[in-house]
């Protein structure tokens, strides 16, 4: 009896160092010592605790506190998946989805969000649903996606928020509605969602589901661009280049525009060859203006494809 009791309080004081390694794990890891955070992780790990494999894996695959290594990230989001773990789940999933450390696999991502979606997860219902929006590892299913998006959305998800906006936006999987799709753009951009920051400004632009207003597009617009939205950096700068919303400003214009065109956005390549070529914003050089169009038409931007033509007409047969 007494061997009894003493087994019990050998258990109890190995669980409550446990927690207290958690704690303390935890604590390391906020105030960047990953080092002694993964230290005591992998304690934790190798007695099972799902928790500390999982946080593992996420050392592995960030890089804390030891080597970047997809390959380890995988094995112990594995381990805690196996137990039950809906972040490792969804963890795992995303490796598989990307093929980070595993063979990309959209199939095996489907099983593993699934899995972290039914506990409730609200990025694996994300992911799940853009698997399913996207027809990657399962057929294309636009109601499904939507399903799986409110359910994230409706738990404030901003990410999914967006999605079911545009689903709405497009009348995907939804019946169309511009209120709805507004409505849910709002909730995401007020979180500072920057695609649905510059989605509420092209609604606000175009008068869809609002009233027009170019200068509430513009604001919308801005927020995104400040994020670094190549699409609201785009928009931004044709509404200086045409007045909309704010006054005409070439050199702000070509500013915006400019930040688009380095990110590889073709609309913008264009527009900011036109400002060369026009001499708007810039000194006006025709070389750079040819330069832009080619590399917007490589995208295949049939505006640019045209503007090509017009200044390098195709050879006449002999």
């Amino acid at each position: 009896m007494q061997s009894l009791s003493k087994l019990l309080c050998f258990i109890s004081g190995m669980l409550v160092a446990g927690v207290a390694n958690a704690g303390q794990a935890e604590r390391a890891y906020k105030r960047g010592d990953y080092a002694a955070a993964v230290l005591l992780w992998r304690v934790l790990a190798n007695t099972g605790d799902p928790k500390a494999q999982d946080n593992l894996g996420t050392a592995y695959a960030e890089g804390h506190g030891v080597t970047e290594d997809y390959v380890q990230a995988a094995a112990w989001y594995r381990k805690a998946a196996d137990q039950g773990d809906a972040q490792a789940e969804h963890n795992l999933a995303y490796l598989y989805d990307r093929g980070l450390g595993v063979k990309q696999d959209y199939a095996e991502a489907e099983i593993w969000y699934r899995k972290a979606a039914s506990q409730g997860l609200a990025d694996a219902q994300t992911n799940l649903g853009l698997l399913y929006r996207d027809g990657r590892g399962v057929p294309q299913d636009y109601r499904e996606a939507a399903t799986w998006f409110r359910e994230a959305a409706e738990q404030g998800t901003s990410v999914a928020q967006y999605f079911l906006g545009l689903a709405y936006f497009k009348g995907q999987g939804v019946a169309q509605d511009y209120p709805d799709a507004i409505a849910w753009y709002r909730k995401a951009a007020e979180q500072g969602n920057a695609l649905a920051e510059h989605d509420l400004g092209v609604a606000y632009g175009e008068g869809l589901g609002v009233t027009l207003d170019y200068a509430q597009a513009d604001s919308w617009f801005q927020k995104a661009a400040d994020q670094g939205d190549a699409g609201a950096q785009y928009d931004l700068g044709i509404s200086y280049f045409k007045g909309l919303g704010v006054p005409v400003d070439y050199v702000q214009a070509v500013a915006w525009v400019r930040k688009a065109a380095e990110q590889g956005y073709a609309k913008a390549e264009n527009s900011l060859g036109v400002a060369y070529l026009e001499g708007r914003g810039v000194k006006q050089d025709t070389a750079q203006a040819l330069i832009l169009f080619r590399k917007a038409a490589d995208q295949g931007d049939p505006t640019a494809k045209a503007n090509l033509i017009k200044l390098e007409p195709p050879a006449k047969k002999a």
